[in-house]
């Protein structure tokens, strides 16, 4: 009885095992015999293959195979491995009923009785089309995004190990810092570092920060192969394993050397635009400055002559006072023209000059202002031409850069005047020059001192030391005598300022000699219109011009001016301001010329700068001007 309840029990669990085995349609679960021929079949396999149970039943499962797997005799193979090592698992393409084909996982086990000899198989085949088709496309995506890296050439693209070793090496790698793969991989990504960031730590910081928080950004000078600089843009990404392990780092670089070189370059542009705008807004201002303290020069210098030739010759104190005021007020003068010479407004006195008779006349200012640390030598051959410039402010120029010599040899040293004719000279018209040259022993400039040397207010002496305004002054002063100004320096070598001035002409030459040898006066009595909208300036002119013998007539504008002319039908000459409201001088001269062509016109103005076509032709006279300098003015006007 109770062996008939096991049987019976054990026929009712089989049963439902092979009820559980058909229904299962995710996996194909058959049976075949000691050969190969399918004995079973479940509803999986029905599916994944296609056929009934009734046509497949008795078939090989050799047919599931690929025709090519046939012939190589996989399916046997299969069998002999199951049997002799109890499993065989592989995975590859199958076919089903109707040609197509799908990726299996296939499992066979061998089925014993209990004697142990070979009854059959047990055959587990499962679809992994769908699977493999991820795993492709994941891999494809993959190898992409890995030709990708490779391909990209404007940035480096690399890996690094948890410790900074590099794992991974793109072309734009190679391109940028110059290692070839087999020569970077393995080794730390510190070496793009320079000397100075790998002593500070940078390249652990940079991994620390990046491991922290997960990204690190930041620009820098890295280093090549060939141990050249370029400035980067660096990021590095932390890269996490699954369980959150720190896997190693992503590394971009980018080049961007161009671009901070544009970028300052365009800095430096607009910085010298403003700077531009800023000193011609300063020259004007300067340029307007000058004008009025002129004015007030020439009124207290004019008065101060007067007033000493009218003193009592017994009272050696005041005269010694007035003295002192007239010299102060033509240092103000030479102040004046130092800060024209700076607004490139100055009125300069064009005329031949010898160069080494100037500097042999202000050797003695020289030693007294330079030292005695520094040793002055000079250098003129015989027989150098006579330079077309301004005397006074050729002085100032070299006792300028004289001192800026001295300032460059703080333990002494020597600076040599010299001078040598050139034919022509860079950047100027063609002709005749006289190079006037200031050479130092002293420490020099480099490359980036040197281009800024003439800049306004730039300077490298120190606060208090230096304005900044000396090599500016003197390079408008060159500019306005038809020359100009270059510098030579190297660290360590001293520099050399070159001061280019025109060959005076020959005809200039005679004309000085002639103006030496006949002092220019004359003895006629004239009647003389002055043009001045300052009060203090008209004052000081009439009283000059009526000490002299002249009959004056003043007008505070060019329209009074003009009135006066219509009245007075005997006007010898006039003398005008230039800068005046509503009418210039030069403007009132030409309306002048315009009805009388003869009338002498004399243009009193210590402002340079006219407009292209104003006051040519008329004589100057630059303000402040003594008696003197007024007396020889009317006389060249008029003439003999």
């Amino acid at each position: 009885m109770e062996r008939t309840e096991r049987f019976e029990a054990s026929k009712s669990s089989e049963g439902r095992f092979r009820l559980l085995i058909e229904a299962i349609t995710d996996y194909a679960i058959y049976m075949l015999d000691p050969d190969g021929t399918i004995t079973s079949w479940n509803a999986g396999a029905k599916r994944f293959k296609g056929y009934d149970e009734s046509e497949i039943l008795g078939e090989n499962f050799a047919r599931f195979y690929t025709l090519k797997d046939r012939e190589a005799g996989l399916p046997q193979r299969a069998l002999d491995a199951a049997r002799r090592d109890g499993r065989f698992e592989s995975e590859g393409w199958r076919v089903r009923k109707d040609g197509s084909r799908f990726w299996a996982l296939a499992i066979v086990d061998p089925i014993r009785d209990s004697s142990g000899r070979l009854i059959g198989f047990a055959k587990i085949t499962r679809d992994l089309t769908e699977r493999r088709k991820a795993e492709n496309t994941l891999r494809e995506s993959q190898e992409q995004f890995r030709l990708l890296v490779q391909g990209v050439t404007d940035y480096a693209i690399y890996m690094l190990s948890a410790k900074g070793y590099v794992s991974s090496w793109n072309l734009g790698a190679e391109r940028i810092k110059g290692y070839a793969p087999e020569e970077i991989i393995g080794q730390h990504f510190s070496r793009f570092y320079t000397d100075e960031d790998q002593k500070a730590g940078l390249p652990q910081t940079a991994l620390e920060t990046a491991t922290r928080a997960g990204r690190f950004e930041k620009e820098g000078w890295r280093v090549r192969k060939d141990g050249t600089q370029f400035f980067a843009h660096v990021i590095i990404d932390a890269i996490y394993n699954a369980d959150g392990s720190l896997l190693g780092f992503a590394k971009i670089t980018r080049d961007i050397t161009e671009r901070t070189n544009a970028a300052r370059a365009l800095e430096e542009a607009r910085e010298a635009l403003l700077q531009s705008q800023k000193m011609e807004a300063i020259g004007h201002l300067t340029g307007g400055i000058a004008h009025d303290f002129n004015n007030l020069l020439m009124a207290i210098q004019g008065s101060l002559e007067l007033l000493q030739r009218r003193l009592p010759e017994d009272d050696p104190k005041v005269a010694r006072l007035i003295d002192n005021a007239l010299q102060g007020a033509r240092r103000g003068a030479a102040l004046t023209q130092r800060m024209l010479a700076f607004a490139r407004r100055q009125e300069l006195k064009l005329e031949p000059i010898d160069v080494g008779q100037v500097v042999q006349q202000m050797t003695n200012l020289l030693q007294s202002s330079l030292g005695p640390s520094v040793r002055i030598e000079t250098n003129f051959p015989r027989g150098l031409p006579q330079a077309f410039a301004d005397a006074n402010q050729l002085e100032l120029a070299l006792l300028n850069l004289a001192i800026n010599g001295r300032d460059a040899m703080p333990n002494g040293g020597t600076i040599t005047i010299a001078a040598a004719t050139q034919a022509d000279a860079p950047g100027l018209k063609e002709g005749h020059y006289l190079c006037v040259s200031v050479t130092d022993t002293g420490t020099g400039m480099d490359e980036e001192t040197l281009h800024r040397a003439m800049e306004p207010f730039f300077t490298t002496k120190g606060v208090g030391k230096g304005t900044g305004l000396g090599l500016p002054m003197v390079h408008g002063m060159a500019e306005q005598s038809g020359g100009t100004l270059f510098l030579k320096s190297k660290p360590g070598h001293g520099t050399s300022a070159e001061l280019y001035l025109p060959v005076a002409p020959q005809e200039t030459i005679s004309e000085a000699l002639d103006a030496t040898a006949h002092t220019l006066h004359t003895d006629k009595k004239l009647s003389i219109l002055t043009v001045d909208d300052d009060p203090l300036v008209a004052l000081n002119t009439s009283a000059l011009l009526e000490e002299l013998g002249h009959t004056v007539f003043s007008a505070p504008s060019a329209l009074h001016a003009l009135d006066i002319l219509r009245r007075e039908k005997k006007i010898d000459l006039m003398i005008t301001d230039q800068l005046m409201p509503n009418m210039t001088g030069s403007e009132l001269a030409s309306r002048i010329r315009a009805e009388n062509e003869q009338m002498p016109i004399i243009l009193a103005t210590g402002y340079a700068e006219l407009a292209p076509g104003e006051g040519q032709g008329l004589p100057r006279l630059a303000k402040p001007f003594s008696q003197r300098e007024l007396a020889e003015a009317i006389a060249r006007a008029i003439g003999p």
